[in-house]
């Protein structure tokens, strides 16, 4: 079942002090988080679902590193940031498929990532609009339990969930 953007909110609220990635546990699986700041609350809500299951997620706007203007020195710091960590993730959203950033940040992840190590995260809107059935076909994706109470990951093709855990 596709993520619903209803229940990524809730995870927002339920953790309103999220700082970045800095604070994780040695050990503990990381991933960067692709996503149009435009959805900032989408974004704070899997991080905070995430972080409820083991991965500390990588949010680029909480980075002090990252200059005010995306310039060349923001590109620079993205691409050190994918290649560091476990995972990379898409948050396919209607701000997400039509922004500028987000293609180029797959696409660099699909060059210097395994297949694996990337998936897409689907949404369906309170309208029912479904966003990244796209990409669904070349990557892993990560969708919600049918109870609406953890997320799970799947091969590419495959419609047996993995615990996020397992990453």
């Amino acid at each position: 079942m596709t993520v619903s953007q209803y229940d990524l909110r809730s995870a927002a609220a339920r953790n309103v002090s999220l700082r970045n990635q800095r604070g994780r546990s040695y050990g503990q699986k990381t991933g960067f988080l692709c996503h149009s700041h435009k959805d900032r609350d989408f974004a704070f809500g899997l991080q905070q679902w995430l972080k409820e299951q083991g991965l500390a997620l990588y949010i680029d706007w909480l980075d002090p590193y990252m200059p005010d203007v995306p310039d060349a020195t923001t590109a620079d710091r993205i691409r050190t940031v994918i290649k560091g960590v476990d995972t990379f993730l898409f948050l396919a959203t209607n701000d997400s498929m039509g922004s500028r950033w987000c293609p180029w940040e797959l696409g660099y992840a699909d060059g210097v990532k395994r297949n694996d190590q990337i998936a897409i995260v689907a949404t369906r809107d309170a309208s029912g609009n479904y966003y990244g059935n796209e990409y669904l076909q070349l990557y892993r994706r990560i969708d919600q339990s049918a109870a609406g109470n953890a997320l799970y990951w799947y091969h590419k093709g495959s419609q047996s969930p993995q615990s996020l855990t397992n990453f």
